[in-house]
């Protein structure tokens, strides 16, 4: 098991504890070793063997032998036991925005709810409400926090979805009756939460195709099977679905199961402008209601654009956002790819709450071809992420500058810090601090509840400060888990430009925000981006690529996206910032 595995699990024992009610120093125990062992700068290994683990503050003889059996077999009996004894309901409840262990525990001996039912119904009739320290307001938020859970419950982030879906893919192109196979819906179009898996085949023996699909190992149940298209849900959740089309029909098939449903209806109204009525069987000519649809000689989606006078669509671009006049006008955008990525700014290291050090964090941007990374380790007042104070920085910094001078490694660093915005607005740091590094991320991480005029305000200010290069996850959602707080995003981008500050595409799949609805107009206008991964291990790096889908979505050119600038055009942008 890993460091940061045996962090979670320690972490878990924690809530664990405080679900049952044990005492307070047993669970304020767990929590510390959690945060030591997360912060640890030597090898645990080396600490283990030597026996010296116990040396490390916050870790005392109790979790040295959880942590070294966890390190060695990857398993606990204690936790499994601690799992086993708490109601499931309980931990389910925890899923809920804004209920806490401590809170879970309160409801349950209050009320004796085991589960998000029974605890609906307590908040319907009053009974949360009446417990000491909850109040209807609270009821209401729990009762908003279980409608928003529900909502979500069958939705998936787009980058798990995607590592699921590959494997099928790549499955279904080799087997030797399938012609074409191809993801489409939701996932094709780089959506960042998808509700199922659509895949569209062609292929020579239909049964044949349909008897591999429903009997993966993945598939947990076989929801229908029918001669075109079968159903299966996945162990993790998701739903799958396969349609097995002929090869006349490939293309106008994957083109109308890609969607949206918005883009479909615009194309089949131009077909019907041009005398033909268009299905994902083929093309109809008007008047002809009787007739079997027929190809006409497509055999690719660029063919059936070409048929109704457009250039190609991307598929990301199939959301009935203009789109289609665009291809008609010759305005169809040089989408991003990611080999333009030329770096990326906002990351953490174990300095903070990253998993990695600085110099792994380097070869393995140096491993993903980039010219240069950017550090970005929390300030002092993320105090649960181990934020640095300006004593900190100013340490980092000098490491930072002894890397660049050495010439050691192929990846240029430049040093930052992801500066808590607090809540007047101001910065976290000394602006001595702030000016002696090469940028600055501003970004919330307290007081999410703010009325709207108040968060807007406490940003603007923030982004007014002239140490302020970029602002980060601008609305602080957390897909499927937490909703955007209050703010007014119009007068957040008029800021930006005004000040020239950049305003990040958060890449981690969990964020990626600022949302691709508003780039467009807003890069229209003069906002410029920076695709940043908020890597915390060197595997977070990765991330920027979900970054480079939502630039494509928001129809962003190479120009207004400072990571593709070389390394000099960026030392320009933080100069010229400064």
């Amino acid at each position: 098991m890993t460091k940061a595995e045996i962090v979670t699990a320690l972490e878990e024992i924690a809530v664990l504890l405080e679900l049952r009610g044990e005492n307070p120093f047993k669970i304020r125990a767990y929590q510390t070793g959690a945060r030591a062992l997360e912060t640890l700068e030597g090898d645990l290994d080396a600490l283990l063997e030597a026996e010296e683990l116990g040396k490390v503050p916050g870790i005392g003889t109790a979790l040295i032998e959880k942590v070294a059996t966890l390190r060695r077999s990857g398993a606990l009996p204690f936790l499994e036991q601690l799992r086993a004894s708490v109601e499931p309901g309980l931990i389910e409840m925890l899923e809920i925005p804004g209920l806490g262990a401590k809170r879970v525990r309160k409801l349950n001996e209050a009320l004796g709810v085991e589960g998000i039912d029974a605890l609906k119904g307590a908040c319907e009739d009053g009974s949360v409400a009446a417990i000491k320290g909850f109040g209807a307001k609270t009821a209401e938020k729990i009762l908003g926090g279980i409608a928003q859970r529900a909502a979500y419950a069958k939705r998936h982030l787009w980058w798990k979805a995607d590592a699921v879906a590959g494997p099928i893919l790549e499955g279904l192109r080799g087997l030797p009756e399938v012609k074409r196979a191809e993801i489409a819906g939701s996932l094709r179009r780089l959506k960042e939460t998808v509700g199922d898996l659509d895949f569209v085949v062609a292929a020579s023996k239909v049964d044949a195709v349909m008897g591999w699909f429903v009997s993966q190992p993945a598939v947990e149940c076989v929801t229908a099977q029918g001669p075109t298209k079968s159903s299966v849900r996945l162990k993790g959740g998701l739903q799958a679905d396969l349609r097995v089309v002929p090869e006349e029909q490939f293309a106008f098939a994957l083109h109308h199961f890609t969607g949206s449903k918005e883009h479909n209806v615009a194309l089949r109204q131009r077909a019907l402008t041009r005398g033909y009525s268009l299905s994902e069987w083929g093309l109809t000519k008007k008047g002809e209601a009787d007739a079997e649809p027929e190809g006409h000689g497509i055999e690719t989606e660029a063919g059936l654009f070409e048929f109704l006078g457009l250039a190609e669509i991307a598929p990301e671009l199939r959301e009935g956002m203009g789109e289609l006049e665009a291809a008609e006008g010759g305005a169809m955008p040089e989408l991003l790819k990611p080999e333009m990525v030329r770096g990326v700014f906002h990351n953490h290291t174990d300095a903070s709450d990253g998993q990695d050090s600085l110099e792994a964090m380097v070869l393995a941007a140096e491993e993903l071809g980039f010219e240069y990374l950017g550090l970005a380790d929390h300030s002092k007042a993320s105090f649960q992420a181990n934020g640095l104070d300006d004593r900190r920085v100013l340490k980092q910094l000098e490491k930072v500058r002894a890397f660049n001078a050495s010439g050691s490694g192929a990846v240029h660093l430049f040093a930052g810090i992801e500066c808590d915005i607090l809540k007047d607005g101001s910065l976290d740091l000394e602006d001595a601090t702030l000016a002696a590094l090469d940028y600055v991320v501003v970004s919330v991480h307290s007081a999410f509840g703010m009325g709207e005029a108040e968060m807007t305000a406490r940003v603007i200010r923030a982004i007014e400060h002239p140490a302020t290069t970029m602002l980060g996850h601008p609305t602080g959602r957390l897909l499927l888990r937490r909703e955007p707080y209050a703010i007014d995003l119009a007068k957040i981008i008029d800021a930006a430009i005004a000040n020239r500050v950049i305003i990040e595409i958060n890449a981690n799949p969990q964020r990626l925000d600022l949302d691709w609805r508003l780039w467009r107009r807003a890069a229209e206008r003069g906002l410029h981006c920076a695709i940043n991964p908020d890597a915390h291990s060197t595997g977070g790096l990765g991330y920027y690529l979900a970054g480079v889908n939502i630039a494509r979505k928001g129809w962003l050119p190479e120009e207004q996206v400072l990571n593709c600038r070389a390394r000099a055009g960026v030392e320009q942008w933080f100069a010229e910032r400064r």
